[in-house]
This record gives C-alpha cells, structure tokens and sequence, in this order.
C-alpha cells in the first residue's frame, strides 16, 4: 500500500475485472414454449420438462435457459438437456441395420451383387450408410438421412470407436495385443487398435476382440494378417455408443432417442 505526500495510506487499485460476455438472447416472440418443444420431442411429460428447465438443465443454442416462459423456434434451434442433443426434425431417419456376409455396402451395384439398397425398398427417405463394412463382414452398419451427423461419425478427427468380432488364425502369442496397441506399418502407413483381448482360444484358431477408430479399407483384415493371423470371419457388433444386439443379419431397426443422442454427443454435436 502506498502513501499520499503528507504520509497518509493511499489504498491499492482495484484489479480490472474482465468483462462478462453478454448472453444472446435465444427467445424467440413468435416461436414455441421451450417445455412444449421438449415434450413434443418425447423428453417428457410437460410438467417434467418444465422441471427440467426451473433446475437449469436444458441448454438452448449453447446457453443455460430457466426461464418457463422462453420461447423458441424448433427448426433452427440446437437444444441439450443433460448435455444430450435433443432431435426435434422428425423428417430425419436413424436405423441400425445388421448387414449379411455377401452383401456389399452400396445402394445399388452395377456388378448384380447383393447390395444394402435392396434392403430398403419401399422406404420414401433418402438414406445412406455411415462408412462401410466389407463384403466378406457382417455386423452393424448405421443408415441415416441426418448429412451433418453421418459427416462428424465419419471423420477422423472424432474418432468414433467400432468394435469388432474376428476368427483368426492361432494360437495368439501373449504380446499380440502390446503389439498391435503400440501400432504397426501397413502399406498405406500405421495403424494401431484402441484395445485387444482374447474373447475364445481353440486349436489352430480364437476368437479376437479389436476396438478401433481407423476408418480405411479393409483395415482390421489388413492390420492381422500383417501380424500373422489371418482373418476366417469378421463382424461388427458395436459402433460408438450403439450395439447390433440381438439383431439377426439382414434386419433393422430404428435407433432410440437415447442412442441418437448418444450418438450426437460422441460427434460432438
């Protein structure tokens, strides 16, 4: 603290707080009750959603509302609870589809080979598939006319984990999956899985788990048979948060809200 000339204390300067950003405004006059919104959407009841709103739970547009009377419009605004995306376009598609060994993973194919699009005739949507499976795999493979969430699942930069079932030849030696999770050189450059476990061991084969977020061709084929261990079978039962289940091959079905919004979360959406 310092003095003035007559030696009287001078107090310190008050330290400059920054300034707060202003909050947009996310009302909207014409536009509808955010409790209504939210229950339209399946969140819940009304008086359960506007509980949701009072404990400052739902964000619109980035930004906490708790105010009952905010009003907004569903076709432009980005609305999470809990930080889960909340879908309000119900024109958008989500389906979970257990693609068949032997089918390839294209809409149609010139070559006359089975194709994902004969397993949507008679849909009116638009849809198309979230990556590929090969040919040779059967597993989940997620179909969808939402462009901006199929992008982000699909992109590196997410890195959006699939998890797969391989038969492989064997024995697996004990530092496999060290190996593999280190990474290793493939043609096309390196590649390491996320995890590696031993599900099944039986003579001359096992049963291999590998959870990976490469996206390029053939990848996991390539990845083990460059260790030694050539693939007898492949199939995937879980990309992100959503599992194939007990889904037989050649069946589909519509994601829950849950998943969606799981889904949305791991696309950072």
């Amino acid at each position: 603290m310092g003095t003035t000339r007559d030696g009287q204390p001078v107090a310190p300067p008050r330290e400059r707080q920054p300034k707060k950003a202003a909050q947009r405004d996310v009302h909207v006059d014409e536009g509808t009750r955010l409790q209504k919104v939210l229950a339209q959407a399946g969140v819940g009841s009304r008086r359960h959603c506007e509980n949701l709103i009072a404990e400052g739970r739902v964000e619109v547009d980035g930004q906490i509302v708790s105010e009952l009377g905010t009003r907004v419009d569903p076709e432009t605004s980005v609305i999470h609870v809990d930080g889960a995306r909340i879908q309000l376009d119900d024109t958008l598609v989500y389906i979970a589809f257990n693609k068949p060994t032997g089918v390839v993973s294209t809409m149609e194919d010139d070559m006359g080979r089975p194709s994902v699009g004969e397993y949507l005739e008679g849909r009116t949507e638009r849809l198309f598939h979230v990556g590929r499976l090969d040919q040779d795999t059967e597993g989940l493979l997620l179909l969808t006319n939402d462009g901006d969430l199929a992008n982000r699942l699909q992109h590196p930069r997410y890195g959006v984990e699939k998890v797969y079932l391989a038969t492989i030849q064997g024995p697996v030696p004990r530092d496999l999956g060290k190996r593999l999770r280190e990474g290793i050189e493939l043609e096309d450059g390196p590649v390491k899985v996320d995890s590696f476990k031993v599900v099944d061991s039986q003579p001359g084969m096992a049963l291999v788990e590998v959870v990976i977020h490469e996206g390029r061709n053939h990848i996991v084929r390539r990845m083990l048979e460059a260790v030694g261990h050539p693939v007898i079978a492949l199939a995937r039962p879980q990309v992100g948060p959503v599992k194939v289940g007990d889904l037989r091959p050649g069946k589909m079905r519509p994601l829950n809200k849950r998943e969606v919004a799981a889904l949305y979360k791991t696309a950072g959406l």
